[in-house]
């Protein structure tokens, strides 16, 4: 490390940081005026910066698909046979195209019927995927199924309905 190359890098970085320190308060500086002034009420954008080719900002509204389990807190509503063990309903998921689950655990209020993580979670939830539904749940019931693949906090509800 020389002095010269330690000298390139320190040019490099502050004059970054200072620089996106300015984009940020001027984002923050944009959304306090509308707040105030009340434009934000009729507003329905999300504001993003794109510096990888000069500054760049633009607006644009985020879509909502029906249905979605991240964008669309409604529930889900399955039917399933009251025979239908756990394990089977957790396939179900699974195939499930429009839920895209990998490994979900499932919950019901004061009841975690399958936890896929921790392993001691798991060992101590195990037997009751080969029990039926029936045993587990009752008709309307709803569980909260979460999955590593939603944002951390996420969870889907599904209400049960026994065919």
């Amino acid at each position: 490390v020389t002095y010269m190359l330690t000298m390139g890098v320190v040019k490099n970085i502050i004059p970054a940081v200072a620089s996106t320190n300015a984009i940020i308060a001027a984002a923050c500086v944009n959304e306090a005026f509308k707040v105030m002034s009340w434009a934000s009420q009729s507003l329905n954008s999300y504001w993003m910066y794109n510096g990888t080719g000069g500054v760049y900002t633009y607006t644009f509204v985020f879509e909502k698909k029906e249905g979605c389990a991240v964008c669309d807190s409604t529930e889900v509503r399955k039917s399933i046979s009251p025979r239908m063990t756990l394990q089977e309903f957790i396939d179900d998921l699974i195939a499930d195209a429009s839920l895209q689950l990998e490994a979900p655990s499932i919950a019901k209020p004061g009841l975690s019927l399958f936890l896929q993580r921790p392993p001691a979670l798991r060992a101590q939830t195990e037997a009751n995927l080969a029990k039926p539904m029936s045993e587990l749940v009752e008709a309307g019931d709803t569980l909260s199924v979460t999955d590593p693949v939603f944002p951390q906090g996420m969870s889907v509800d599904i209400v049960v309905s026994f065919a």
